[in-house]
């Protein structure tokens, strides 16, 4: 049997390199799949579930953090179908909570939710248990009822306006109409105004010869 010729160690060096190498890839890979994954399953209605922010983050970290995730799942990057997704619910997540007015009513639900397990329980504000795991856990769950609640509220309000406005236009509309027809009315007055003023000429002239021709006709009525 013929010995086994020895590699070169370049040719070893390079076998590890790219082993290695392969290695950080599908490292990154899982990464950004797991990130994808996390992305999608978080609650859409808090923005910060799906970033994987806590509440009262600067504006900075969350641009920061946007920009590190953002480049991590973007579509071009990855082959994972679900990305584009992920990528939208991402983005707009970040543009949420860079809207001022927005991000102060996600940050007023979740201080809701955190008073109503309080008065739930009977706690104050001062209560230990607040700062537990378990707590953390049940605000989590509580802030997504806020907030869905929330959601309910606001459906139903926009529902109720678009019925009003609804409502609104209809009468617009009505009124237009009624002004349209108004006018062809006047319009069609108008138009036939000649051949009356004729018609009523004839008329006139009819009715005078009828009187003369009938004073014409009358019998004197013999005297004696």
């Amino acid at each position: 049997m013929a010995a086994e010729i020895a590699k070169d160690p370049k040719d070893l060096a390079k076998e590890d390199k790219d082993a290695l190498d392969a290695l950080a890839s599908e490292a990154k890979e899982f990464e950004k799949d797991a990130e994808i994954d996390r992305i999608l399953k978080a609650f859409r209605l808090d923005a910060y579930a799906v970033l994987d922010l806590n509440p009262g983050v600067p504006e900075s970290d969350i641009k920061l953090t946007y920009r590190k995730k953002s480049l991590l799942i973007h579509p071009d990057k990855t082959k994972n179908p679900q990305a584009p997704d992920a990528f939208d619910r991402l983005k707009k997540a970040q543009t949420e909570l860079m809207d001022e007015k927005h991000r102060e009513r996600l940050d007023e639900a979740i201080a809701d939710a955190r008073m109503l397990l309080i008065r739930e329980r009977k706690w104050t504000v001062d209560s230990p248990e607040l700062r537990t795991a378990a707590f953390a856990a049940d605000w989590r769950v509580k802030t997504r009822e806020v907030l869905v609640d929330n959601e309910h509220r606001r459906r139903r309000q926009l529902k109720a306006q678009m019925q009003e406005e609804g409502r609104e236009q209809r009468r617009q509309d009505d009124e237009l109409e009624e002004r349209k027809r108004k006018r062809q009315h006047d319009q069609d007055w108008e138009a036939t105004r000649d051949q009356r003023i004729d018609s009523w000429r004839q008329f006139s002239k009819g009715g005078k010869a009828g009187e003369s021709s009938g004073k014409k006709k009358k019998k004197l009525k013999p005297i004696g």
